[in-house]
Order: structure tokens, then C-alpha cells, then sequence
């Protein structure tokens, strides 16, 4: 993949923090991803890119979205490359005006990512420091004892961060009984996962169900740090203790599974996720968060914050813009402004 790209994909973020960024706080969640997807849309096929979207959001709650099988990007004759996409990761966060949305994006070579549908995710997720010493066909606990061990850390030195779901509430207990420091997130795990691989960060795992366009995008930022992934895909009537019978949306995600050559449960591990290292990931900040910042306005100037990994020389940016809107494309406007 051509290295100029990289700039590039951090634009389209960028666009769909923008326009997402006018939501925050009206408590209309949907309006935010609407505008997140429009944005980025618009920028991808800006790009003198042959693009595919792999995985993206919206087929589980019907939100918005960048479908799986899209084709984005100026030619199909330009440089093949697959998509992830996330375009507003935390709309319920945006719209109640919370902190940790972002709009986030992953970007490899054709063939990169792996294919599957939006449905739940098992997820346990390491740094640098703790690669090769997770396997999520052992309990957690064992896996909690073998990080703490590659670390050099006590229990009580440990820091976990799970999403603040009913499902995850015995879990949290558990780990806070162990003596562990929990972080629990409302929403919005791929920041948090990109904090467990940060060099600086307290954070030392994550752990729990989420989505799994998320957990393939996080997989490609992992994929970029050095860090570790295991993975397994949960049908909802799993994760929502509903009866097979009785879920035709669990029915539907198990006849996909099959489809696309997947096996639901199976663990999967980070080079099942991103085949590829040279992978591009880029999030820019939408609300005030951990990981970047969120939009600030002023009339039509706008400031933004994105971190852009680069997997082939596992370079880390940081880039902090200035966006005069007046000067933005007339299509862009009518989204973002």
C-alpha cells in the first residue's frame, strides 16, 4: 500500500468526526451515525483507491451504514485494498454528550481482514509486553495468571478495562474480587483496546463481549503495536440468553457464519483477524476521550485530534488540525455543516 495513503484515510476520519461532532449532546443517536457515514463515504470515494468494505456497523440494531460488499474509492482500476469500518463508534456516548466517541477506520491490502458478520464478539486483548501469553480456550482466570506472570506484575498491580454491560456483571465482581483494578466502559472498546497496547498506558488488558467490526478494527490497530488478540463470535441468543428457536436474527448469523466459511466459538487469534502487518489504522476524536480529542468549534473553524498507526514501520502519529469548513468541498458542507 502506497505510503501517501495513510494521510489520506486520516482525512476521512476526520470528515466523519466533523459531522458527527454537530449531534453531540441532542440525544439523536441515529442522526449522529447518519452523518458519520455520509461523511466518510463521500471522503473514501475521494481516494484514488479500489476499495471494499469488509466489515462495517449497522446490521444488528439497523443503523446506518457502510454495508459489507460496498465498493468505495475513485477507480476499481486504482490500488485493491479492504476496509473496516467503525464510522461513529459511541453514538449513544455523542448523543448524551459523553466522553470516548471517535470515528475510526482500518485500512490493508486486499484480502487483510477477515470477513464476518456484525454480530457479537468475544474479545481478550494484550500489549507488546504480554504477547503470546493469552489463549482464550482456558478460563479466564488462568489467562489473568499468565499475563500478570509475563508482566511481572501482582493482581493487585493489574489493570482491566470490560464493558459496563449486564452480561459482563458477574464477571466485573469476580475480577474486583480477585483484587484486580476494573475499568468499566458504558460503550466503545476499540479506544480502550488501543490503550492496553500504548506504551504510556495503566491499562494492561481488556476483556468481554462486544461487536465484531469492532473487534476486527482494534484487531488492525493491535496488529500495528505489537500487541495480542484471541477472539471468538457469540450468536445473540448466547450473549442474551434468548432460545435459538426462537431468534431469528441468531438463526440468520449462523447461516452467514456458514456462508463465509466461519465457525461460531471458535477462537480465533490475531493473524486469523489481520493476515496482513502493513494495515493503516486511523481514529479521530469526536467527544473528549483517553485515547485523542474530541472536536472543538468556533463558528466554522474546527480543531481535530487523530492517531494514525502506519503497521509497516509501526509509526504512531499524532495529528492535531485546524479545519476552516468555509473551505471544505460543497458536498462536504451540506455534511457537515
Amino acid at each position: 500500500m502506497k505510503r501517501n495513503l495513510a494521510l489520506e484515510f486520516a482525512r476521512v476520519t476526520e470528515a466523519a468526526a466533523l459531522a458527527s461532532s454537530k449531534w453531540i449532546g441532542r440525544g439523536d443517536k441515529e442522526s449522529a451515525d447518519q452523518a458519520a457515514v455520509d461523511a466518510m463515504r463521500y471522503m473514501l470515494n475521494e481516494i484514488d483507491i479500489s476499495g471494499e468494505i469488509v466489515i462495517g456497523e449497522g446490521e444488528i440494531d439497523e443503523a446506518p451504514m457502510l454495508y459489507i460488499g460496498e465498493k468505495v474509492g475513485k477507480s476499481q482500476e486504482a490500488t485493491p485494498v479492504d476496509i473496516a469500518v467503525d464510522p461513529l463508534e459511541g453514538t449513544r456516548m455523542t448523543a448524551q454528550g459523553q466522553a470516548n466517541a471517535i470515528a475510526v477506520m482500518a485500512v490493508g491490502n486486499r484480502g487483510s481482514f477477515l470477513k464476518a458478520p456484525d454480530m457479537y464478539m468475544e474479545k481478550l486483548i494484550v500489549g507488546p509486553e504480554a504477547k503470546g501469553s493469552i489463549d482464550l480456550n482456558k478460563p479466564l482466570k488462568e489467562n489473568i495468571y499468565s499475563v500478570s506472570k509475563a508482566l511481572g506484575k501482582e493482581l493487585s498491580d493489574l489493570t482491566i478495562v470490560i464493558l459496563d454491560k449486564p452480561r459482563h456483571k458477574s464477571i466485573i465482581k469476580n475480577l474486583q474480587d480477585m483484587g484486580m483494578r476494573v475499568i468499566a466502559l458504558p460503550d466503545g472498546d476499540v479506544a480502550a483496546s488501543i490503550l492496553v497496547a500504548v506504551i504510556d498506558s495503566e491499562i494492561d488488558m481488556l476483556y468481554g463481549i462486544g461487536g465484531a467490526p469492532e473487534g476486527v478494527i482494534s484487531a488492525a490497530a493491535m496488529k500495528a503495536l505489537g500487541g495480542d488478540m484471541n477472539v471468538r463470535l457469540k450468536t445473540r441468543s448466547e450473549v442474551k440468553g434468548i432460545t435459538l428457536e426462537n431468534d431469528k436474527i441468531s438463526k440468520g448469523e449462523i447461516v452467514r457464519c456458514k456462508e463465509m466459511g466461519i465457525e461460531i466459538n471458535k477462537v480465533l487469534t490475531l493473524d486469523d483477524l489481520v493476515k496482513d502487518d502493513q494495515v493503516v489504522f486511523t481514529a479521530t476524536g469526536v467527544t473528549p476521550g483517553d485515547l485523542v480529542e474530541g472536536v472543538s468549534r468556533k463558528g466554522n473553524i474546527a480543531r481535530t485530534e487523530t492517531l494514525l498507526i502506519r503497521g509497516k514501520t509501526k509509526t504512531v502519529r499524532y495529528i492535531k488540525s485546524i479545519h476552516n469548513l468555509d473551505f471544505k468541498s460543497e458536498e462536504l458542507k451540506k455534511i457537515i455543516l
